[in-house]
């Protein structure tokens, strides 16, 4: 009764056996296409367990001894679990790093599973990415290095941009470099640091000759607006680019025909602090070369943040450096030009007198004077000196002691100006030092004024007949840059109410709140409406409306006028 009850016990252990090779087979496959990775374990217990229940299977289905059939397939079970339940154990109490000790290593990477390859590849490029920050790190210690040595140099600035030009060239193999600035205050950006075959981007002078050493000076001293050129955009928009069809943009000149002068590839990358553009690095690859990649646009930029960092620290250590250095000089400057600088003016019959004297800070680069030298002779004097510091009060002292000397005798206003202009354009101590200079020789016994002007200080004058205002100075070269240089006499006969108007550039630059500079057209209206009043009047309502103009803003040059009404 028995036997006729458990008679088909054998059909699930063939159907274990069956199961046992379908696993066999698919863990071969498994191997073969390396797709994971399979252990010899899983080999040893389906063959335990596909064996077992084929030997049970069979003694049952012969009508042989169930029990010991049965007794076969439970020992096949038990050895299976054996050998699983250790295997089972290492894997809960090893870490994976112990492991991957366990796992025998090999040289062809034929004999990975794809898992171990997948972990190879995961390494190495965690060993580049290691290497690129360890040279990235090297770079910024380099640069942070060099901004340290260029602290204490005067042109250490350009010592770093050098440096951080060449260093940046080298990291992506590119043919030139340049470093170009930005200036805010006048809205281009400058070329600081230049080297290497750069195809200029941009148009060339027409008259410029195609040599190579032509093209690179020019570029080497090249200043752009921020627009309409490549360099100018970059630092706009602040976002670095890759250029390797410059045929195809726009904003990038062909010089060509000459194969130097033909565009390759560019990398433009914005140097960028708090999100304010400070400059632009400028890469190039020439036209017979490789374009520059992706990748290289990538290092580009990493070492740009280094550098920008370094480059700025620099520029503001110099900023606080030469403000230190100009309050020192202010010092003993100020002290000089209290002395050059009339302390009051003189009366004088017939004569309204109104001034603006508002420097900008420290030493002040405009001066301005009124010189009674003879009965028929008295003479103004406004002037501007270019740069600030000592140098600057050197021009001014000279400027004034020669005025004042030879303004004493028969000699013409234009004559007088260009004795100063050759005193002082002989001087070899500054060549950035000069000045621009407004002369009034006024004579009250013929109602006379005549009129020189060196640079560009103007003078307008005011005709009460009449009721206009025109310009009657001319424009030419400033005191102290041609030694050779002509200043021509102007004579214009005065009546009573008549204003003659004198004032430096800083009066008109002023910016408002939105950078605008108040309008000249301002100051002269305030003249002709206010004519009736005396010079000082005058000139105390254009201050009031030049300070109602700018607001808060802050100003950027020295503000003086001289009003004189007869």
């Amino acid at each position: 009764m028995i036997l006729l009850e458990n008679a088909f016990a054998y059909i699930p252990l063939f159907a274990v056996t069956a199961l046992s090779i379908v696993m066999l087979i698919l863990f071969s496959y498994i191997k073969k296409k390396k797709t994971a990775r399979i252990s010899f374990i899983a080999y040893i217990v389906t063959i335990l367990m596909g064996a077992g229940s084929f030997i049970s299977a069979i003694q049952i289905y012969c009508m042989e001894d169930q029990t010991q059939a049965f007794g076969i397939f439970s020992f096949a079970i038990a050895i299976a679990a054996f050998i699983v339940i250790p295997y089972a154990i290492v894997l809960c109490t090893f870490e994976p790093k112990e492991i991957r000790k366990l796992v025998p290593h090999s040289k062809n990477a034929e004999d990975l599973s794809t898992a171990q390859a997948y972990a190879q590849v995961a390494e190495a490029k965690s060993l580049q990415a290691t290497e690129e920050e360890s040279r990235a790190l090297q770079i910024s210690y380099e640069f942070s290095a060099k901004a340290t040595e260029c602290f204490s140099d005067k042109n250490g600035l350009s010592l770093l941009l050098d440096h951080v030009n060449k260093t940046i060239r080298d990291e992506v193999q590119a043919d030139g470099g340049a470093i170009l600035l930005v200036d805010d205050f006048e809205d281009v950006i400058t070329v600081k640091s230049f080297d290497g075959d750069f195809p200029p981007p941009y148009k060339l002078p027409s008259d410029m000759p195609h040599k190579p050493i032509r093209i690179a000076t020019n570029f080497k001293f090249a200043s752009f607006p921020l627009r309409e050129n490549i360099f100018g955009e970059i630092a706009t928009a602040g976002k670095a680019e890759l250029i390797t069809k410059p045929e195809d943009d726009a904003r990038i000149y062909q010089n060509g025909p000459e194969d130097f002068l033909k565009c390759g590839s560019y990398i433009m990358v914005p140097m960028k602090v708090n999100d304010a553009v400070i400059g632009v690095i400028a890469l190039a690859r020439t036209n017979d070369k490789a374009k520059f990649t992706e990748e290289n646009l990538k290092t580009a930029e990493l070492i740009s943040d280094f550098a920008t960092t370094s480059i700025k620290t620099v520029m503001s250590v110099n900023e606080i450096m030469e403000h230190n250095n100009l309050v020192k000089e202010a010092q003993i400057a100020t002290s000089i030009q209290d002395m050059l600088h009339p302390s009051k003016l003189p009366v004088l019959p017939g004569i309204s007198l109104g001034t603006i004297w508002n420097p900008e800070e420290g030493v002040c680069g405009d001066y301005y004077d009124v010189i009674v030298s003879r009965k028929d002779r008295i003479s103004f004097v406004m002037s501007d000196v270019a740069g600030k510091g000592i140098n600057s009060v050197i021009v001014m002292s000279m400027l004034r002691s020669m005025i004042r000397l030879v303004v004493n005798t028969k000699k013409t206003a234009g004559t007088i100006l260009e004795w100063v202009n050759h005193g002082i354009a002989a001087e070899s101590f500054s060549t950035d030092h000069f000045a621009s200079c407004a002369l009034i020789n006024y004579d009250p016994t013929k109602k006379v004024a005549e009129i020189a002007t060196g640079g560009t200080t103007p003078v307008y004058y005011y005709s009460a007949e009449k009721n206009t205002i025109e310009k009657i100075s001319n424009t030419s070269e400033p005191i102290g840059v041609d030694k050779e240089s002509r200043y021509q006499d102007v004579l214009q006969d005065v009546k009573s109410g008549d204003i003659l108007i004198t004032y430096t550039d800083g009066l008109v630059e002023a910016l408002n709140e939105q950078g605008q500079q108040y309008p000249k057209e301002s100051l002269l209206k305030i003249v002709s409406l206010n004519a009736s009043k005396s010079g000082k009047d005058i000139a105390n309502l254009v201050k009031a409306d030049i300070k109602k103009y700018i607001g808060n803003s802050s100003q950027h040059d020295d503000q003086s006028l001289l009003v004189i009404k007869f």
